[in-house]
This record gives C-alpha cells, sequence and structure tokens, in this order.
C-alpha cells in the first residue's frame, strides 16, 4: 500500500485526484499507476484501470488471476467491473468511498471467489485525498 500512495503522490503533483494503485505478482510489483483523467482528458483514465492495463501487458494475458491490487481509495463501479473481468482474486484498498464506492453500487461485480480487504492505511490515504480537496476549494 505504501508504493500505492506513492502512485497516488504523483498523481497529485500533476493536479490529478490522489489516488494510486498497484498490482502484484508473486510477490513482485508489476504494475505501478495513478489517476490520469486530466493529463488524458479521459474520464476511464482511474489508477486501476491504468495498472490492470500495464499488468495484463507484463503478463501476456487479460486475466490477472495470480496478481493482488493495491489501490489507495476503494474502486468505483467501473474498475470494479474491469478488476471483475480481470479475474483478480485479491483487492485490498485504503480508505473507503462512501459516495462513488462500488460497495455502494455495485457490491456484487467483483470475481465470485475474490477477496476484499479495506482499511489499509486507511487514515493516510483518506487524509491525502482530504487534503487534496479542501486545497481545491
Amino acid at each position: 500500500m505504501r508504493r500505492a500512495l506513492d502512485e497516488a503522490r504523483k498523481a497529485e503533483a500533476k493536479g490529478e485526484i490522489p489516488i494510486g494503485a498497484v498490482i502484484v505478482c508473486r510477490d513482485r510489483i508489476i504494475a505501478r499507476a495513478h489517476n490520469l483523467t486530466e493529463t488524458l482528458c479521459d474520464v476511464t483514465a482511474h489508477a486501476e484501470m491504468q495498472a490492470i492495463t500495464m499488468a495484463a501487458n507484463e503478463l501476456g494475458g487479460k486475466y490477472l488471476t495470480d496478481c493482488t491490487l493495491y489501490v489507495t481509495v476503494e474502486p468505483c463501479p467501473m474498475c470494479a467491473g474491469a478488476i471483475g473481468w480481470a479475474q483478480l482474486p485479491r483487492i485490498v484498498y485504503g480508505a473507503p468511498d462512501e459516495k462513488r464506492g462500488f460497495r455502494r453500487y455495485a457490491s456484487q461485480v467483483l470475481h465470485p471467489k475474490a477477496v476484499c480487504i479495506g482499511g489499509v492505511l486507511e487514515e493516510e490515504c483518506r487524509t491525502l485525498m482530504q487534503d487534496f480537496f479542501r486545497r481545491k476549494r
């Protein structure tokens, strides 16, 4: 999760919403990404989407069945759908997203056998987001 926080800080430095993601496969980081929606003018360029694409390219296939996704904020429904399609078996996130998180709108979208763990470094992840939006407003 610390590496995902590093990615979130990179996003923040670019004026992006500070969300970072890392995908680990067999104890090795195979993808690191952060939000790029402003940079790419693409509403789908969330950290998780970027990381899934990188990991699939690294492994040479669309299924990430031996991987774990670490993301600083609970995925949105779009990202959770992609996580489900990629068959990621383990998702670890920092801060919950009470307004737009997948658990509120699409709680069944992950792969049926997927394990989802929230609250890892939650305070640090939450503070990064709150500080970013406080400065924006």
